[in-house]
């Protein structure tokens, strides 16, 4: 079978569990390290034609994270198309057996059996009302119905945004200050937030700096995110 993967998320978890099934994938697609594949562009600007002359048996996409225009180009070339759709943990999960099960015809990977283990095994650190930054000039963060806000409320870390009209608003900094939040959350992706750059901005309450892949990425990494993100939490909190 051969596999082009439009989602980084889904790019590791296919070459995780079967090498070789993929035959291209986005340039941003940097997981697992060393991936040789054809790469065919952006996750918002691939390219279609590419795509095509690699002859997949399967393309699989995400309706967040790709342009229906390009899926729908794709599928009217013949091309079979599996759009996923991720909200929350429960619904990464399904998503991950369907692409992995029913797209890919492989056997329900090790990795996500011990995934759905570790987050089922989690002892939240308690409720923390959090802020949430994904970008800065200007700043925006995160709000209703992500799957990054489910697993943060999923470790005690409720976000203060997590019933805003929009899924990623636009919040004025001074807003932000002031919204109730007990801490500030910054991942470094898809703004690279780092300790130099992001806490400053909000003095008045702890930040702890997150791994965006494990705060972020839907696949293997979800085995570990629970810790990492755990400990990445409690030291912003300073109950390390």
């Amino acid at each position: 079978m051969r596999v082009v993967s439009l989602v980084p998320s889904l790019t590791e978890a296919v070459a995780v569990s079967a090498p070789g099934l993929l035959v291209g994938a986005t340039d941003w697609c940097s997981h697992p390290a060393g991936l040789d594949v054809v790469r065919i562009g952006g996750t918002k600007n691939p390219d279609v034609a590419a795509v095509i002359r690699l002859r997949p048996d399967l393309v699989i996409a995400n309706e967040e994270e790709n342009r229906a225009p390009d899926l729908a180009a794709l599928r009217a070339a013949g091309i079979q198309v599996l759009e996923t759709e991720i909200r929350d943990l429960d619904q990464a999960f399904r998503e991950l057996e369907r692409v992995l099960v029913a797209g890919c015809g492989l056997t329900r990977p090790r990795w996500l059996d011990e995934a759905q283990a570790a987050w089922a095994g989690l002892a939240p650190l308690g409720e923390v009302r959090a802020v949430v930054p994904i970008w800065r000039r200007p700043w925006m963060v995160l709000g209703r119905d992500t799957f990054a806000g489910d697993l943060l409320a999923r470790l005690g870390a409720g976000n203060v945004y997590a019933g805003h009209a929009e899924r990623y608003p636009r919040i004025p900094l001074e807003e932000l200050r002031d919204c109730g939040a007990q801490l500030a959350v910054l991942p470094d992706e898809p703004y690279r937030f780092t300790a130099d750059d992001g806490p400053e901005a909000f003095p008045s309450m702890p930040a702890a700096l997150l791994s965006g892949r494990h705060l972020t990425w839907y696949g293997p990494s979800l085995a570990e995110a629970p810790a990492i993100l755990g400990a990445a939490l409690r030291r912003g909190l300073g109950r390390l």
